[in-house]
């Protein structure tokens, strides 16, 4: 694989950048500080990528069993490669495959900014779920402004091409609450929102 053919997941969590290593870390402490108190035994990543969240995840010592479900056969592949001691399961967030209530804790990490019916997923992560989620997106227009500022997608005034929803605190927060996830608790990890739920 070569490094433009490589998903844009695994590049951003590769970067030798010191500031994107910084955010990266920053997201990943208020994701950790968020998910370790509800001490979930069971944990499910609903479009997981290469699993960079499931390590995290499983380093710190948060949950016993974590699953990923993920769309891309190239992602799973290289998260096998990458994490060989991690769960992947190729599906859909569309339509998760699990019962009704199989997970302590349903993670949906940069995922709803993607897609074209936001709201579906959301529904089947608080059908997978017990009772907890943990979701995140990109803060905007703070996520295009710091893309922007830092000569990414200079075209496209620092949109990323794959980011088709766009929200801001208030936009996102109202977005939950019209799909019945009760927010608890809201993160603000620049430059992203990071939000607690219960269903």
């Amino acid at each position: 694989m070569t490094k433009t053919s490589l998903p844009t997941n695994f590049v951003k969590h590769t970067s030798k950048n010191p500031l994107q290593r910084l955010l990266i870390s920053n997201f990943y402490s208020s994701l950790i500080a968020l998910a370790k108190p509800l001490s979930p035994q069971t944990i499910l990543d609903a479009g997981c990528g290469e699993g960079f969240t499931m390590d995290k995840l499983a380093k710190f010592g948060v949950g016993k069993k974590i699953e990923g479900v993920e769309h891309s056969k190239e992602a799973i592949a290289l998260g096998r490669e990458l994490f060989p001691n991690l769960t992947f399961k190729e599906g859909s967030a569309y339509q998760l495959p699990y019962k009704d209530n199989s997970f302590d804790l349903v993670v949906c990490t940069e995922v709803l900014e993607h897609l074209e019916r936001p709201a579906k997923v959301l529904s089947e992560v608080l059908r997978t779920s017990k009772k907890h989620v943990l979701i995140s997106i990109p803060n905007e227009p703070f996520f295009m402004l710091g893309n922007f500022m830092r000569g990414k997608n200079l075209s496209r005034l620092g949109n990323d091409p794959g980011h088709i929803n766009h929200w801001a605190i208030a936009s996102f927060l109202n977005f939950l609450k019209k799909n019945e996830v009760k927010v608890k608790t809201v993160k603000l990890p620049f430059p992203w929102i990071l939000v607690l739920g219960e269903k």
